[in-house]
């Protein structure tokens, strides 16, 4: 097995996913000074741009597997170099060659669960819908108001599981018309995709389309930034577009329209974060932000670091499924700028990022100094 991509496979494979511009990188360095990874350690984007450029970068390497794609250097590129097409092209050629380095080898596992059974976490397909029990939550018919896609994370882990409750609650409460697809719903892709496994990305995605369109699916509302880009942005690589919308649009709409009342007070300081796939990447920013200022006696505090700046959590990428030293976790700084400006509760609206912070909560004995909740979670108890 050779541990240097050949020249014209690196090269061929980065143009087919728009990275002409590779060539003419400027080598300015912009991407590395705002890269998140120079926070914790030393990480630089440029050099594996060069080194794509002329063939050498070596895909047993660790550092191509970093990029977390949060979307913080593309726009500050002078030579609109795509950095995340270039990244995803060198994984997808390690993914060829079946090279996984070090921290990267649970993605093997990761593939087979979504192979089997349609998600990352090789849980039982039959249990997608186990969340739902006890919240007269219906299977999805053609005809209903909107799909509910609550994503993997929402059906299997323990603590997104209450995350997909407070929301089926709120739904139910604002008298939505909506169902759930269970058993017949995948992954939506998106992480798998971005760590170079393109043809189990089709196949998964392949699958969804062809269940949304023989159950008249229309609407989708996701709880995942990720789901709600790859169904908004990528799934019409596949000729569909269905209509597709997050929770904190969904939420914001739904208050703005009287079809939710909020009645009690929330007294607490919160601060919100903004996930990349939601803001960044999507430009979505203030409906999140609308819904906590209309709680009552919420104390909304931003982080220096919000909106366009919003530090990444680590988990976008699929380095969710890669294990990162505690030394290096990025929502370590997050928690501590939460922190800084008072706020008892870091708000969010993703799964990864809810995950990545519950953990560094753990690392940094943070128990008692700030909780993690998702916005569906404060919404519940104020309506």
């Amino acid at each position: 097995m050779e541990t240097i991509a050949p020249l014209r496979e690196v090269i061929d494979e980065i143009k087919e996913n728009g990275g002409d511009a590779v060539k003419f990188c400027y080598q300015c360095g912009k991407c590395d000074t705002i890269c998140p990874w120079n926070r914790v350690r030393t990480f630089s984007m440029r050099k594996l741009i060069r080194e794509a450029t002329f063939g050498l970068t070596e895909i047993e390497r660790e550092e191509i597997w970093r990029c977390t794609t949060c979307g913080k250097c593309p726009p500050k590129c002078p030579r609109d170099v795509k950095q995340i097409e270039n990244m995803v092209a060198l994984r997808r050629i390690a993914t060829g060659y079946g090279i996984f380095p070090g921290a990267a080898t649970p993605i093997r596992t990761v593939s087979a669960g979504l192979t089997a059974e349609g998600n990352p976490f090789g849980e039982e397909r039959s249990k997608r819908a186990d969340w739902a029990e006890g919240l007269s939550v219906k299977t999805f018919a053609e005809g209903m108001e909107i799909l509910y896609f609550p994503g993997c994370y929402l059906s299997y882990d323990p603590r997104l599981k209450k995350v997909a409750a407070a929301t089926a609650k709120i739904l139910n409460k604002a008298g939505i018309d909506f169902g759930i697809l269970g058993t017949k719903e995948n992954c939506c892709g998106e992480s798998i995709r971005k760590t170079g496994n393109e043809a189990l990305f089709k196949r998964l995605a392949r699958e969804n389309i062809k269940t949304f369109i023989e159950n008249g699916v229309k609407k989708i509302l996701v709880s995942s930034p990720h789901c709600y880009h790859t169904f908004k942005n990528e799934y019409p690589e596949f000729k569909v577009n269905f209509e597709v919308v997050h929770i904190s649009q969904f939420l914001f709409e739904l208050i703005n329209e009287g079809r939710l009342q909020l009645t009690k007070e929330y007294r607490k300081k919160v601060t919100y974060h903004d996930p990349c796939y939601l803001g960044r990447h999507n430009g979505i920013y203030d409906e999140p932000r609308g819904v906590l200022k209309k709680i009552p006696g919420l104390e909304l505090n931003e982080m220096a670091e919000s909106r366009e700046d919003s530090l990444c959590c680590g988990g976008g990428g699929g380095r969710i499924w890669v294990e990162t030293p505690r030394s290096e976790r990025f929502s370590n700084l997050r928690l501590e700028q939460a922190i800084e400006v008072g706020a008892e509760e870091l708000v969010t609206s993703c799964p990864y990022c809810i995950t990545n912070f519950e953990d560094s909560k753990l690392i940094l004995n943070y128990d008692d100094a700030i909780q993690v909740r998702d916005i569906t979670e404060i919404l519940q108890e104020v309506i």
